[in-house]
C-alpha cells in the first residue's frame, strides 16, 4: 500500500489520533520526503489481518482483492463483504463441500 501524502496540519491531526484512538491513526504517511509508519508493535499476523479486513469493510470494499463492491445484501441493507466475484467462487466452494458431505 502506498503511503498517504500529508501536511503538517495533518501530521497534528494524526497526533492528535493516536492520543485518543491509537487504532485510527494506524497506516503509512508520507510527509516532506520521509515516511511514517504507525503500526502496532509486535502485532500478530493474525492481528493485522483483521486490522485489514475491518479497514475494508468499512471502505466498502472487497475483503479478498479490495475492488469495490457495489451489490448489497437485500435482508440487512448492507454492502456485501465479497465482490461478485469472489463470491461466486466461496459459494462453488460451498456447494462442493455439502455434495461431498452428503455423499458420506
Amino acid at each position: 500500500m502506498e503511503p498517504q501524502k500529508v501536511g503538517p496540519g495533518q501530521i497534528d491531526k494524526i497526533a492528535d489520533d493516536l492520543k485518543k484512538d491509537p487504532e485510527k491513526s494506524i497506516g503509512n504517511y508520507l510527509f516532506k520526503g520521509f515516511r511514517i509508519q504507525i503500526s502496532k508493535y509486535k502485532a500478530s499476523g493474525a492481528e493485522r489481518v483483521q486490522q485489514l479486513y475491518k479497514r475494508r469493510r468499512a471502505q466498502g470494499l472487497c475483503i479478498v482483492c479490495g475492488t469495490k463492491v457495489t451489490r448489497k445484501n437485500p435482508l440487512t441493507g448492507k454492502l456485501y463483504r465479497l465482490c461478485d466475484e469472489h463470491r461466486a467462487q466461496i459459494d462453488q466452494k460451498n456447494k462442493e463441500k455439502a455434495k461431498a458431505k452428503k455423499g458420506k
